[in-house]
């Protein structure tokens, strides 16, 4: 029996894929799933969701600027490297596959020092700091752009595309329009800041509920503790904090969506043809991926990008509006786009090890 651990971790972002993956291969009779993850961060719960061995680490943040909590991570990377080593020793894989994300880089490195081979999936357009860091003990990368190649060791990169789950294209729109208590008469504008949410997303839309309420029914999916109780009856409005099992369904009702600028959330948006405007996080938050996601996006015609700094009540309409007249062009452009092959790749590649 082959046995695969798989790695990734701080955000969704670095965990979805995975799950895509594991998915398909749990299907397979002769192959072991193994999870190494941080101690408390949200890959450890969505793994254990689904009934996958986790082992925890210790890890620290990889920051690029000056703080004394670097001083401490450098500690604890050094452990969460002992603590993988002594896991994966113990554990003995085949193969480690990484989604990035700062746990990720002691679970490479340890991998490495076993001569293990190592897979790096990098989704964003431009490779994050764990990726740069793990690229040199990598087998083999996978890029979601074709671009992103550019930043990466040729000899061993590949774009393929992002792995997209394929229980998401199977959805129920009707089972959704009930679940929700929604009609029919009005499109469904759906919202998602990612799993830790978006501030200036939420409190822009619900400023404003009740006007968009008169043209969308919407469901907003707002991020651990970003709740409004004011809200719970609000009339064409549903918020969570975050769904599982229900988010195909969604998403199949969706007509359109307002998101962040996460690879594999507005990949997965491509492949359901469902038009957006994506509000990246700006590079007062982060180190200005999303902005380079959105804009390749853009470019490529599958969206309208919006700046989170010129977000305000008449530009979110102006967009609104922009993106209803384009939406025939957009979904052609997805169509046209020919995503959703990554996982395949991927799944025949690792039965090659």
């Amino acid at each position: 029996m082959k046995r695969i651990v798989f790695t990734g971790g701080g955000t969704a972002g670095h965990v979805t894929p995975n799950l895509a993956i594991i998915k398909e291969i749990q299907n397979e009779d002769n192959y072991q799933i193994d999870y190494i993850g941080s101690k408390n961060g949200i890959e450890k719960e969505l793994i254990e969701k689904i009934g996958i061995p986790y082992h925890p680490i210790s890890s620290g943040k990889l920051r690029r600027y000056i703080d004394f909590e670097n001083v401490k991570d450098i500690f604890r990377v050094l452990k969460g490297c002992l603590d993988a080593r002594r896991t994966l020793k113990k554990l003995k894989p085949q193969l480690v596959f990484s989604k990035g994300g700062f746990v990720s880089v002691p679970v490479i490195i340890a991998a490495s020092t076993l001569k293990i081979p190592i897979f790096i999936h990098e989704s964003d357009f431009t490779p994050g700091l764990a990726n740069k860091i793990s690229q040199r003990f990598a087998t083999k990368i996978f890029t979601s752009f074709e671009e992103t190649k550019r930043y990466l060791p040729g000899n061993k990169t590949e774009s393929i595309g992002s792995p997209i789950r394929k229980d998401i294209l199977t959805g129920s729109a009707e089972k959704a329009r009930k679940w929700l208590g929604f009609h029919s008469q009005l499109p469904v504008l759906l919202i998602m800041g990612g799993s830790l949410g978006a501030r200036k997303i939420n409190e822009t839309v619900r400023s404003y509920i009740d006007e968009l309420t008169k043209n969308y029914q919407i469901v907003h999916l707002c991020g651990k503790n970003n709740l409004d109780p004011e809200l719970e009856n609000q009339v064409g409005y549903k918020q969570f904090e975050y769904v599982h099992e229900e988010l195909a369904d969604i998403l199949a009702l969706a007509d359109i969506v307002i998101t962040r600028g996460g690879s594999n959330a507005i990949f997965e948006f491509v492949a359901l043809e469902i038009p957006m405007i994506i509000i990246p996080l700006g590079k007062d938050q982060s180190r200005g991926d999303q902005i380079i996601n959105a804009k390749s996006f853009q470019e490529k015609g599958y969206a309208l990008m919006l700046e989170e700094k010129d977000l305000t009540k008449n530009s979110l309409f102006d967009y609104l509006d922009k993106l209803s007249n384009e939406e025939d062009e957009i979904k052609t452009a997805m169509r046209n786009g020919n995503q959703g092959k990554a996982l395949d790749h991927i799944i025949n590649e690792i039965k090659a090890i």
